[in-house]
């Protein structure tokens, strides 16, 4: 049975968690003789951890049982040692806090940089080992800064290729309205319909007073009958449908004009002011005209990140890059059937975490572009009571295939010259590591409750 002693340290001990099955709680008093054995056994649990924590630690292991290990350890010491024992258990004990405090940096709580990085490719299972993929870090210097710049300014073969078109004239599609004028034969206006009054309201989705192109792209006309015009240009059609009335009259003056166009639309989508269907009119529908007639950008828009949907491929816009080399976006001529989106910028944000005043979510300008600097202001800047500004990093996913960090070393205020110049992307991560004298200290703040209870707890036994 244990003695009162013995339970009075179990109580104190109670609510720090499960300890590993090494080392069992349960120790009945031993005969005399059995003392000197105890003694070693003490000593040498004590060198076992020791040697554990001088080597490479297993973080998931250790952070997991470290105190757990320690606890049990003044436990067994307490409940069974005597006047010599006390004084080797004081001195091993002293050691083995000793060697956790100066292994405090590997078993630190919360996030830290390890060099080289790597990122976890397979579990792994019994028969074969985890595979790991190591993300090469690189520095931002002044020659990153340049390529980098370098290769924004190279203009890209699918936009050159595919989206920059020389405009044509409008052709005629299903569903437009023709309005047909004879001169000198007043009695075919009546033909075209009722025009709008006050009298009679035109709904928005009534067709114009006008004759309407057919599903098989004909129109009727009187004295003319059925004239396929679909794919023709106004002045195309116009023709045909003079030399069908000249059947019936001589030398017929005719004048076509659209009178609602309904046969093309675009659809204009994301940070808009109006977004919605926008009909494609004998005005080319530039990607620009697009915007304007759907009202503009809206405020929350992002100027480099928009989205033509076109034949089920996606095509990437960034004005900003594109007016940096050169390129008019105005002459990207939509298409019918076009989807266009405006990605707003709460899509486009950064992460910014780590020891930094207020970790958050920075978002770039209306541009699209936003700097590390930029980026660093809106986090409240750098904490400069628990950071290593020489440990600042980027993680860039790349969309999962090759992901890279980016390293750079803040420690001097002229680093921000190349923060300043450093242009971060969509979803980065930016990353403050905190200092070793931080983690130093969060270690000690948790390693000290249980010591100062171990130690209560010998002087309450004895």
């Amino acid at each position: 049975m244990e003695t009162q002693a013995c339970r009075r340290v179990r109580q104190s001990w109670r609510g720090f968690g499960d300890v590993s099955t090494e080392i069992r709680w349960s120790i009945r008093p031993q005969p005399e003789r059995r003392q000197h054995q105890f003694s070693y056994t003490i000593r040498r649990e004590i060198v076992r951890i020791f040697l554990q924590l001088t080597l490479p630690p297993n973080s998931k292991s250790m952070k997991k049982n470290l105190k757990d290990y320690l606890m049990a350890l003044f436990w067994k010491w307490v409940s069974r040692c005597k006047e010599t024992d006390c004084r080797r258990g004081y001195q091993l004990l002293s050691g083995l806090a000793a060697s956790v405090i100066l292994s405090a940096c590997s078993v630190a709580p919360g996030m830290r940089m390890t060099t080289p990085p790597t990122l976890p490719l397979t579990s792994g299972d019994a028969q074969t080992p985890p595979v790991d993929l190591q993300v090469p870090i690189v520095d931002i210097n002044t020659a990153l800064i340049r390529k980098m710049r370098d290769e924004v300014g190279q203009p890209t073969a699918v936009e050159s290729n595919k989206l920059f078109s020389n405009t044509s004239g409008y052709t005629l599609g299903v569903g437009d309205v023709l309005q047909i004028t004879v001169w000198d034969h007043p009695e075919l206006a009546v033909a075209q319909g009722m025009q709008q009054t006050q009298t009679n309201v035109q709904r928005s989705t009534d067709p114009a007073a006008g004759f309407i192109i057919e599903r098989d792209g004909t129109v009727r006309f009187p004295y003319a009958g059925k004239i396929a015009v679909r794919g023709l240009q106004v002045g195309e059609a116009q023709d045909r449908i003079a030399a069908a009335l000249k059947r019936v009259f001589e030398n017929p003056q005719v004048t076509v004009r659209v009178a609602s166009y309904r046969a093309k639309e675009v659809y204009v989508d994301g940070q808009v002011r109006s977004p919605g269907v926008v009909s494609i009119t004998d005005i080319p529908m530039t990607l620009y005209e697009a915007i304007t007639r759907a009202g503009g950008l809206a405020d929350s828009a992002d100027q480099s990140r928009l989205i033509l949907v076109r034949d089920g491929v996606s095509y990437q816009l960034d004005l900003a890059k594109m007016l940096a080399r050169g390129e008019n976006p105005s002459k990207i001529v939509l298409q019918n059937g076009d989807l266009l989106r405006v990605v707003s910028r709460d899509e486009s944000g950064v992460y910014v975490m780590g020891e930094v005043n207020k970790p958050s979510t920075a978002y770039p300008l209306r541009t699209g572009a936003l700097t590390l600097s930029e980026a660093l202001a809106q986090a409240g800047s750098i904490n400069s009571n628990s950071a290593d500004a020489a440990q600042l990093y980027v993680i860039r996913s790349s969309q999962g295939t090759n992901p890279e960090v980016f390293h750079l070393d803040a420690r001097s205020p002229v680093s921000m010259i190349l923060a300043n110049e450093f242009q971060l992307q969509p979803k980065d991560v930016v990353y403050v590591d905190g200092s070793g004298l931080v983690r130093f200290s969060r270690v000690l703040s948790l390693l000290l409750p249980a010591i100062n209870a171990g130690l209560t707890a010998a002087i309450v036994t004895k």
